[in-house]
């Protein structure tokens, strides 16, 4: 068991790295930077809408669509990463069940290309 746990303390290390380093990043920010916005820092930029409006406003779906197969997609790196790492000890076997993974992953991205779903209007 500890040997298993003695597996693990990479990646622990690692995550503490990268915790520490984005709250020293954010800290540093906030220190750093002005914090007075001004009008056009408010404005609209990449959705499209004012930044204080009413919450209960109409949005568009693509931009949950967008959400979603962002989601999607980055579920699928989480799935590739321990599967490239234990890829030695899974043999033919795991290769092939990670590509048939994909490829239903690639059919739906296929499919959502072609419905026009990625087009931004």
């Amino acid at each position: 068991m500890d040997a298993l746990l003695l597996e693990y303390l990479p990646i622990l290390i690692f995550l503490g790295i990268a915790i520490a380093v984005a709250g020293i990043a954010v800290g540093a920010s906030v220190l750093v930077a002005r914090q007075r916005p001004d009008p056009e820092k408010n404005s609209a930029y990449e959705c499209g809408f004012d930044a204080f409006e009413d919450a209960r406003m109409k949005f568009d779906v693509r931009f949950y669509l967008v959400a979603i197969l962002f989601i999607i997609f980055d579920l699928e790196v989480a799935f590739l990463f321990p599967w490239a790492v234990s890829l030695g000890k899974l043999g033919a076997f795991g290769f092939w069940s990670m590509m048939v993974f994909l490829g239903i992953l690639t059919i739906g991205f296929v499919y959502e290309w072609k419905k026009g779903a990625l087009e931004w209007e």
